[in-house]
This record gives C-alpha cells, sequence and structure tokens, in this order.
C-alpha cells in the first residue's frame, strides 16, 4: 500500500531529524518520492521554535495500524516521549500517516488513527509538501483539490517557505 506521510521537527538538528526518519521508513518499505523542505511556524500549541517539515511517499506491505505503530516507535528511537509532552508542543520529530492509497483515496478511521489526517486540510506545510509528492492529490471526505486548500491557509496566517534542503 502507498501511505503519504508528513514529517516535522523544530528541536536539535531538525533536519538531521527528518533525514534520520526518512532512513527508517525506507527499511519499512520503498520510499517513491521526497518533497522539498520547508520551514513554517507552529500552528497551534504554545509559543515554540519554528518547523522544517516535509513529506514522503512510501510503498510498503504495513497494515495502517502496523505503519502507526512503526511510526511511533520511529518517533520514540529519535527521542520523541509522547508521554512528557505538550499538545501541539515542540518535538524532535513527528511524523505524521497523511493520506493513504495510490493516489490517497482510502478513508480510515479507527479509534487511534484517521486517514486522511483529520487537520490536513487546514495545515499550509502539510498540503504544499503534499503536492510536490503529486500535485493531483484530491483530498478523498472534502473532494475537493489539495492545492484548493492551500490558499485559505496562507490567508489563515499560516507561513511557510521551501528551505532549498533536501531529504
Amino acid at each position: 500500500m502507498r501511505y503519504f506521510i508528513g514529517l516535522g521537527a523544530n528541536l536539535g538538528d531538525r533536519l538531521a531529524n527528518l533525514r534520520k526518519v526518512v532512513r527508517r521508513l525506507e527499511l519499512l518499505g520503498h520510499v517513491l518520492a521526497r518533497s522539498r523542505v520547508y520551514a513554517s511556524s507552529a500552528v497551534g500549541g504554545p509559543p515554540q521554535p519554528p518547523y522544517l517539515n516535509a513529506a514522503v511517499l512510501l510503498d510498503c506491505s504495513l497494515e495502517p495500524l502496523e505503519l502507526l505503530q512503526a511510526t511511533q516507535a520511529i518517533e520514540a528511537e529519535l527521542g520523541r516521549d509522547r508521554a512528557s509532552e505538550v499538545r501541539w508542543g515542540p518535538r524532535l520529530v513527528d511524523v505524521d500517516l497523511l493520506l493513504a492509497g495510490r493516489h490517497g483515496e482510502l478513508c480510515f478511521d479507527v479509534p487511534d488513527l484517521q486517514l486522511p489526517h483529520p487537520r490536513m486540510g487546514e495545515r499550509g506545510f502539510a498540503l504544499v509538501a503534499l503536492l510536490d509528492l503529486d500535485p493531483t492529490l484530491i483530498h478523498p471526505t472534502l473532494s475537493r483539490p489539495l492545492k484548493a486548500l492551500v490558499a485559505p491557509a496562507h490567508a489563515a496566517g499560516q507561513q511557510w517557505a521551501p528551505t532549498g534542503d533536501t531529504l
């Protein structure tokens, strides 16, 4: 199955942390594509340093909940402690399953995981990274092209810009 995965970090060596996540994802399957890296302001939560964000397209045989467990294990291995962190607060690394399916069309809704990610359509930094992977993506529950969701996020005051770095 194909998964569109969002990556973020705003503590420590942010770029190195994102690259470590990608290397570990490569152990789970095949990374088919990588977005540009974006610098973005935090959305929600307490005041905190800016993020680096990106996205990858992963092809792997894991089911959605298995992949969620694997990505949370990667986060923990890289120093994220979900039990002690502030909701939407700063973090060494954040790995989010954003979409699933060949074109991001699959929906999944259980207590621990929702696909598409429930806040993805409001997060400009996630949308632009996903559009780097596939500019034709459609939000499967809103039935709108992702590119149509970028302007409202920008109008809401969100800021992001490509850094020129690569994963």
